[in-house]
Order: C-alpha cells, then structure tokens, then sequence
C-alpha cells in the first residue's frame, strides 16, 4: 500500500460515514491510514531484536480489528483518530507484556531511563507495565499531561499535532511533556 493522496476532510467525512453506519467507509479509512499507523507500529517496536514475536504489521492489524470489532469509534478528525490509535496499541502491547511477564514471575526488574520504558521491549515487559501502571495514575492527577505521554510516545506524534488534537499552544504541550516526564521519573524512581 504506497502513499495515498488525501483531500482536505476525506479522513473526517470517512469517520462520519462510519458514525453514521456506513462500514464500506472503514476500508477506505484504513487505506488512507495505513502509512501512519504502521509507522506508528515501527516506531514502538523499533528497538525490538529481529526475532521478536510482534511485527508492525500485524500489531497495525491487531489495532484495526479493537478499534472497529465494536462500535465505531468516536473519532472526528485525523488526529483524534491517530491518538485513538496510539491508546488502543498501548493498551495491547500492555496486554502483550502482561502475558510476557505472566512467564517470567519473580524476577525482579532493574531500573532503566523513562525513555527507554516507554518504548515497548518484551524482553523489559516488567517496565512497561510499571509504566503503564505509573501513566494510569498520571491520568487520575493530570489528564491531558497523561494523553501528551501517550501520543508522544505510543502514537509518534510531534508537539504540533498533539497541540492542535488538544486544541492549546505547542508550548503548553512542551511544558506539560517536561512536567510529566518529571513526575513519571519520580514515581518509578521509588
């Protein structure tokens, strides 16, 4: 699937379509948005070995089946549907390192920098939990510093798009992202 040439608001008159019913729209979707998401599968599994279980491919299509085998998501825009899709492949590569982990109990983790437990290693599941578990408890105590974590991280998106999905200033994404970074260092720190 090469590049695809997209008009201004095909992704969101796609997503209407869909909200409205119409699920020949989520082919097209899913054509239009492929690049994306696999890049976005890339990038979280970049510093995987070769050999490892997950492809980007395959975690791409694992994301596609949770976001449409329910109702149809509740995106408007392309942005909002990038982010949707960050939360779904972080809530299963979680699953993912929890079944990992589930192999591998009563070993105890060592620490590694937040930037490097961000990014999802099956062979480091123990970290990307506690990260996960840390990223839940930032949400209850700073939502949206929580979201910029998650679409940064898990969905590859600049300053700039997370800026204009959060509808603030991309300075105001910059502080937050230090803000949270801080905090998440502090909490898996103890």
């Amino acid at each position: 699937m090469g590049a695809m040439i997209t008009t201004p608001g095909e992704v969101s008159g796609l997503l209407e379509r869909i909200l409205g019913g119409d699920r020949s729209a989520e082919g097209r979707l899913f054509d239009l948005l492929y690049g994306d998401l696999r890049r976005m599968a890339a990038y979280q599994l970049r510093r995987e070995r070769s050999d490892h279980t997950l492809q980007p491919t395959a975690l791409v299509h694992e994301v596609y089946v949770k976001i449409f085998s329910q109702t149809p998501p509740e995106a408007r825009s392309r942005a909002h549907f990038i982010a949707l899709a960050a939360q779904v492949m972080r809530r299963y590569l979680v699953d993912h390192a929890r079944t990992k982990q589930a192999d591998k109990r009563g070993r105890h983790p060592h620490m590694v920098p937040i930037e490097d437990a961000l990014i999802y290693d099956e062979r480091r599941s123990d970290e990307f939990l506690a990260v996960h578990d840390a990223l839940e408890r930032l949400r209850e105590w700073a939502p949206r510093q929580s979201q910029i974590v998650e679409m940064r991280y898990f969905g590859g998106m600049s300053e700039e798009e997370i800026a204009e999905y959060l509808k603030v200033s991309a300075r105001t994404v910059k502080r937050d992202w230090s803000m949270a970074r801080a905090w998440l260092h502090a909490e898996l720190s103890v």
